[in-house]
């Protein structure tokens, strides 16, 4: 019977099942040749001379493979062409998730767990080759639950005892700006709103480093923070056209989408612009708001490590120093002569120009508020029984002393009398 294979030698297709014994052969008719032998099982060679051969029926490379394991590592590969990583990085994450295979409790998860290995493996990986990826992305693409995804990532670091490097937070700024549909004029976006890809990455990486030495990115998310930065940054470069759009405007016509801590870390980001502002003489005296600070942020960025010191942590330092070497003046009033401390800055002792505010994370600025549990209500009914010690507490004269003496040798003197036996036995 004629195959779908073809013959090796002469390449004809007309191939015939040859039976000998209990073991078939396949044939060419044309010149003898056989083309496999017949053997109990087949390798992918075999099949690809024959027809389709059924997954109980062949051996081939996946030996001993389930079927739920060869579906994870089609998806770990198919994974990383999407991505278009290496092929390096294909072996390795193929060899991770055979390693997390092997042990009995990912292979009894739930359907839902072994998708979410796939990009586990494939998130560790280019983390370890230093390759800017997000949780946030693999999720997307997989349709994945952020919680399940970590707290399974989490599993795998640990079960399979890997170091895993933290991700490089320049890189991830690059990589995820270059996702902007800003840096080219098209129909949906205004020519006023286009803007220079390189001008804009390195103000915003100025940004999210100011905002990691200000304590905004440590233990949190960084896209919130870095979708706050690149705001600020393309608002900077051309203030007088983008003032007036917000943050969900500029991120719908960047095509991106607004994380939901962004306007707070906008917020935070734009606190640390005023104070620094405030240590440069010619922006002080222009009283500066939230909006206006924006056009300033070139002049702030360019003096950023002395604006952080002066603002967040040699205020308070300076201060207390110029007290101490400044000398107390004599202040003679009509009809009184007292020494009155002067501060540096004309002050009275005691007071203080307000201080910068101290340079803490922002979960030690504004710790969150703990719920206390109300007092459990005690009802009072008067038939609680009341000790002798307690009683005593209630006593305020003398009669009432005496009265509870003569109460006690009283009630005594009744247990004595209705107890004769009692006596008598001690008797």
């Amino acid at each position: 019977m004629p195959g779908g294979g073809q013959c090796p030698d002469c390449g004809s297709t007309e191939l015939v099942e040859d039976s000998h014994y209990s073991q078939s052969q396949l044939v060419c008719s044309d010149c003898g040749c056989v083309v496999t032998e017949g053997v109990l099982t087949t390798t992918f060679s075999d099949e690809g001379n024959l027809r389709e051969v059924t997954y109980s029926r062949s051996t081939g490379e996946n030996d001993g493979v389930s079927r739920s394991q060869q579906r994870g590592l089609r998806r770990v590969r198919d994974l990383c062409r999407v991505l278009q990583l290496p092929s390096t990085f294909e072996d390795t994450a193929v060899a991770y998730y055979q390693q997390a295979y092997r042990h009995s409790g990912i292979r009894a998860a739930r359907l839902q767990k072994k998708e979410v290995l796939v990009g586990c493996c494939v998130l560790i990986t280019c983390r370890q080759h230093n390759w800017p990826l997000t949780m946030g992305t693999i999720c997307t693409l997989l349709y994945a639950d952020l919680d399940v995804f970590s707290g399974t990532y989490m599993q795998i670091v640990k079960l399979l005892g890997l170091d895993v490097p933290s991700l490089c937070l320049a890189d991830l700024v690059k990589t995820y700006c270059s996702s902007f549909k800003l840096f080219q004029a098209s129909p949906s976006v205004p020519a006023t709103y286009v803007e220079d890809k390189e001008k804009m990455m390195s103000r915003t990486l100025q940004l999210v480093e100011l905002a990691d030495e200000t304590w905004l990115v440590t233990g949190r998310h960084p896209l919130p923070v870095i979708t706050a930065a690149a705001f600020l940054a393309w608002q900077s470069l051309q203030p007088s056209h983008r003032l007036a759009c917000s943050l969900a405007r500029f991120c719908k016509v960047a095509n991106v989408e607004l994380p939901c801590p962004a306007p707070s870390r906008l917020q935070e980001l734009v606190a640390v612009l005023l104070r620094m502002a405030e240590q440069l003489a010619w922006l002080r005296v222009l009283q500066l708001d939230k909006r206006s600070v924006v056009k300033h942020i070139g002049d702030l960025l360019q003096h950023r490590h002395t604006l952080v010191r002066k603002a967040f942590r040699d205020g308070p330092e300076g201060l207390e120093a110029g007290e101490e070497e400044e000398p107390r003046e004599q202040c003679q009033g009509p009809g009184q002569g007292k020494e009155v401390a002067r501060s540096p800055f004309g002050l009275p002792a005691g007071k203080r120009l307000a201080g910068p505010a101290l340079l803490l994370p922002p979960c030690m600025l504004k710790p969150p508020k703990r719920v206390c549990p109300p007092p459990p209500v005690s009802t009072v009914t008067g038939d609680e029984n009341i000790s002798d010690s307690e009683i005593e507490q209630y006593l305020r004269t003398p009669q009432e002393v005496k009265d509870f003496e003569k109460a006690q040798a009283a009630r005594e003197a009744a247990k004595s009398v209705s107890n004769p036996d009692v006596q008598a036995g001690q008797g």
